[in-house]
């Protein structure tokens, strides 16, 4: 019976609460790597900064008395200070607020711990403000990748939250691993070694969907392209040779390894069989077969005109041919008419101006 009413009401809101506090969770979990981010950044740029300053002083021009009366400057506050200052890029909200929130342990570290603690990032990261886990741990309490902390993911994968206090351990595998330990091999991989808390995946042979080995007689299927032959080896289909020809009538097959290709036939072909002139199954218009190979035929020299009218000349050209107008004509409407000449028009008006009634008197 469905629920109606007050019922579904409720359902309703339950199921919008869930959806929220999964959200919130998400995001609790993203903020937590996002701070562990933030400090690893900010050590390193700590430890760059300390590098930097390594062979510098105070800058003034007695520096022999200032380090005797205001302290060396390796050990000084002002060194620090400069360090400090150069920790976070101005725009970065989040590195200058976890720098001036927690500028007092910076203080103690170099003050009182330095020496006792050289590793900034394990003693302000992990240890004091507890934003970061140790490599190989993860989550608030820091517990064991999947696979432990010294090989996370049994080597063959990273582990969510690694090194953070947010994540939830699982693992993602590289490629060619799967499963929730990264132990198993995926499609087109097969287990060379194989134990509890070891495994190497290596490429099956290419002709092979799964395997038990390396070779084309280790496959326990075969790729779309590939079948089985009478010693149970994957061998290549060829699709070429099948009727009929999966290609187009003025294309050709090209059989390759596992597939196949169609590629145009040559110009002079009416199908062909492969690439080139002398591949045509029949011979296109305008080509003819000479020894097995289409040439061109040339129209021109045959012993019947292909230029039919008046004053025009026959040109060959590959596959067919043009009928142009001899020089010294155009064509107009279909026909080569002699083309006027500047001196012959001149004598044409002067004549007619002769044989004018109202010429001169």
């Amino acid at each position: 019976m469905l629920s109606t009413g007050p019922e579904l009401r409720l359902l309703r809101l339950l199921s919008c609460l869930t959806l929220v506090l999964l959200c919130q969770v998400t995001d609790a979990k993203k903020d937590l790597k996002s701070a562990c981010n933030t400090c690893r950044q900010i050590t390193e740029n700590f430890n760059k900064g300390f590098e930097r300053t390594a062979n510098q002083n105070f800058g003034g021009g007695n520096t022999a008395w200032e380090e005797r009366k205001l302290s060396k400057y390796e050990t000084s506050e002002i060194r620090l200070m400069e360090i400090v200052e150069g920790l976070c890029d101005s725009s970065s909200f989040e590195c200058n607020h976890m720098v001036e929130e927690h500028e007092e342990h910076f203080e103690t570290w170099w003050f009182k711990r330095k020496t006792k603690h050289p590793d900034l990032h394990k003693w302000f990261c992990i240890e004091t403000i507890k934003v970061c886990c140790p490599k190989g741990t993860f989550g608030p309490d820091c517990n064991a990748c999947v696979g432990g902390s010294e090989r996370p993911c049994h080597g063959n994968g990273a582990c969510d939250g690694d090194g953070t206090r947010g994540g939830n351990g699982k693992c993602s595998c590289h490629h060619g691993y799967t499963g929730e330990f990264c132990l198993d091999c995926i499609d087109g991989y097969f287990n060379e070694v194989r134990n509890d808390s070891f495994s190497l995946c290596t490429e099956c042979h290419f002709s092979c969907k799964t395997c038990t080995g390396a070779n084309n007689q280790d496959c326990d299927e075969c790729k779309e392209g590939w079948e089985e032959d009478d010693q149970e080896t994957c061998v290549d289909v060829n699709e070429c040779s099948k009727d009929p020809v999966p290609c187009k009538e003025d294309q050709y097959c090209l059989n390759t390894e596992g597939s196949y290709s169609c590629k145009a036939c040559d110009k002079v072909c009416s199908g062909c069989t492969g690439a080139g002139p002398d591949n045509c199954q029949a011979c296109a218009s305008g080509y003819q077969d000479t020894e097995g190979t289409c040439t061109d035929v040339d129209e021109c020299s045959q012993s019947e005109p292909v230029c039919t009218k008046e004053h025009q000349e026959c040109v060959n050209n590959q596959g067919s041919y043009t009928c142009i107008c001899f020089e010294g004509y155009e064509e107009q409407d279909g026909e080569c008419v002699q083309t006027q000449q500047p001196d012959t028009a001149e004598e044409s008006e002067a004549s007619e101006a002769t044989a004018s009634p109202h010429g001169e008197l």
